[in-house]
């Protein structure tokens, strides 16, 4: 890396246009892959490739989350819960079987990662087996994975990963929590990473809240190595979003309003807030397990979305959303760049 950057994986949201401006700009792109099919995921690599990808750092991304237990009495109660809005926006009273969900990271993606082997893989949620975890590492590749306390960061180093993201409070999209109390981990950036950079021995990277160069040269100041921008990255046209959420984000009052719910997938993530959000807030930690609750909530979004509205649709943003900037990826990644060079030359300490 050239710049001390890394655009955060986005499920659907950051591929292979967005990978190839950040990193051909000196960046870590990262392939928002958690949620593709392998088949998918293959063919955005060969893009990234292509554009530039076959020479800079680029990154893969994978959950690895616990697979779901499916709770009738939970599944039935929520779609009770649903039940009026699937009749407000004229959806079909039941909502029928419900495909497998997405699986964590296993067999047939560790096949794929040994094929493709990408300079770096990322993980969310902590990391695969052991076995799994050794192969990628004696393959050359990179591991990351992300951290929301220090006892979560020393366990990732005692595994042998490369670098750690620290995760603060202010991050938009899922909470990477995986050996922690959730209560625990509600740590924002400013008092996570110094605490992460003093406990383990490996780089550190901050996220959590930073959409300029001053957020980028602070995380430095802290000890990090580098700092992952998620929601920095929203305001790009290379971001994959519907324009219902572009046009949300626009709105500097919408966009500074953010929650972190479980209601859309089961998990806690952060996102902006509108009518789901608030009207179903009792029912926080009573959902399906990740990530069958999407199977209640998405078609409402979809519905909701095909009607023009933005009231049930999960919409990821951390809680500098409303100083996003519009304009391309790389030269978001160039004036970040700058912007952090002139914060640190201008820094009491520098």
């Amino acid at each position: 890396m050239e710049v001390p950057i890394v655009q955060a994986p986005m499920a659907g949201i950051s591929l292979a246009d967005m990978v190839s401006a950040v990193s051909g700009a000196g960046g870590l792109g990262s392939l928002g892959s958690s949620t593709l099919p392998l088949e998918t995921i293959e063919a955005q690599v060969r893009v990234v490739r292509a554009g530039g990808g076959a020479t800079r750092p680029f990154a893969v991304n994978f959950f690895c989350h616990t697979p779901p237990k499916l709770d009738e009495e939970r599944a039935r109660a929520m779609d009770r819960r649903l039940a009026p809005y699937r009749r407000e926006l004229g959806l079909p009273e039941e909502t029928g079987p419900h495909p497998a969900p997405p699986p964590p990271f296993g067999p047939q993606a560790l096949e794929l990662v040994l094929s493709l082997s990408p300079p770096v893989v990322s993980f969310h949620f902590g990391l695969p087996e052991p076995r799994a975890l050794t192969a990628i590492q004696d393959a050359g590749i990179v591991v990351l994975s992300t951290a929301t306390t220090v006892a979560e960061a020393r366990i990732l180093e005692d595994r042998g990963v490369d670098a750690i993201v620290a995760q603060g409070f202010e991050a938009g999209g899922h909470r990477g929590t995986f050996a922690s109390d959730f209560a625990d981990a509600q740590i924002g950036t400013l008092a996570l990473v110094p605490q992460i950079v003093a406990a383990v021995s490996v780089p550190v990277i901050a996220a959590g809240g930073i959409v300029d160069g001053r957020g980028i040269a602070a995380a430095l100041l802290l000890g990090a190595a580098a700092a992952q921008l998620g929601t920095a990255f929203l305001g790009c046209p290379e971001a994959q979003l519907d324009p219902l959420y572009r046009r949300t984000l626009s709105d500097p009052a919408a966009a500074a309003r953010t929650r972190v719910t479980t209601l859309f997938s089961g998990r806690p993530a952060r996102a902006l807030v509108n009518r789901l959000v608030e009207e179903l807030a009792d029912l926080e930690g009573k959902t399906p397990d990740f990530p069958l609750q999407r199977f209640h909530t998405a078609p409402l979004g979809a519905a909701a979305a095909a009607r023009g509205s933005a009231d049930f649709n999960a919409m990821w943003a951390g809680q500098s959303a409303a100083r996003l900037r519009a304009m391309p990826a790389a030269e978001l990644c160039r004036t970040l760049a700058r912007e952090t060079s002139e914060a640190l030359e201008h820094s009491p300490r520098r």
